[in-house]
């Protein structure tokens, strides 16, 4: 196979030769899709089953993607980071990924999209490697719904009390067991400990969109939507501030607020070591 052939096939044979590690920068639409990983069988539109099942139709075998955090169902991603292995045959040997980002966007696109590809360097994975994960959800403060927000925002009327909901944020930063706002894996008993870097709340000039932002090594399933359904909890006066840091000790999940909606939520950005990606945080170019 020459450099980057990009025709379609239906043979899934095993790739020839040496594999590459190939890294991926990507943004979706999550409320087109059934979370992040590929649920063979079930019928169900998922973004890594997509992609993957794109580049096996361009290589001519299975192609596996592995991601830097796995989102659920509605969840959208700016810069959710993935890798997958493909044969140096089908790659050619150069480092100029341009023709396989153009192709798998034709394939791919609107709603899920290629933003880089890079040859990764060695030892590179995109879930092992990462450091951290920021995250972003948008809650919408109006009397009135935006329909152009429907699929990215948390619509809640006011009042909220903005003060309280920040002061109770400030007490997710640091190491804690956030077993009180997480979805317990199976069979596991175990302390549910993340380091939160920094968690806070902006408001945009008009006043109605909040932004809750908050970035952690690493996050456990349904955690940051138990957050901020807890947050907005705050807000409206059905706990106080001082509440956050009794919920976060009894690690009790019942005690927590209730979850918030998908939609709002975005991966924005995955860290890594500078040197597995200069700079730390890969940012599409240009």
């Amino acid at each position: 196979m020459s450099r980057l052939d990009l025709s379609v096939t239906d043979d899934e044979a095993a790739p020839q030769g040496p594999l590459r590690r190939v890294m991926l920068l990507l943004a979706y639409d999550g409320s087109e899709f059934h979370g992040f990983a590929a649920q063979p069988g079930a019928g169900l539109q998922t973004v890594g089953g997509s992609l993957g099942a794109a580049l096996t139709r361009m290589t001519g075998h299975e192609v596996a993607v592995t991601c830097a955090g796995r989102t659920d169902s509605g969840v959208h991603a700016a810069g959710q980071v993935a890798h997958v292995d493909l044969s140096e045959e089908f790659l050619g040997g150069r480092p100029d990924l341009d023709p396989l980002i153009r192709s798998l966007n034709r394939q791919l696109g609107p709603a899920l999209a290629v933003l880089d590809a890079r040859l990764a360097p060695e030892g590179f994975d995109a879930r092992h490697s990462a450091t951290g994960r920021r995250y972003r959800y948008l809650i919408l403060v109006s009397t009135t719904p935006d329909p152009l927000l429907l699929h990215t925002s948390w619509h809640r009327p006011p009042p909220l009390e903005l003060g309280a909901m920040r002061i109770a944020a400030d007490a997710l930063v640091g190491e804690h067991d956030f077993a009180a706002f997480c979805r317990r894996p199976p069979r596991y008993d175990g302390p549910l400990t993340r380091r939160v870097l920094r968690a806070g709340l902006s408001v945009q000039p008009d006043g109605r969109l909040w932004s809750f932002e908050i970035e952690a090594n690493a996050f456990c399933h349904r955690m940051v939507r138990s957050i901020v359904g807890t947050l907005v909890s705050v807000g409206e006066g059905r706990l106080t501030a001082a509440d956050m840091v009794s919920i976060l000790r009894a690690g009790d999940r019942s005690r927590g607020g209730r979850l918030a909606p998908a939609g709002g939520l975005t991966l924005v950005s995955v860290s890594y070591p500078e040197e597995l990606v200069p700079g730390g945080v890969w940012r599409p170019a240009g």
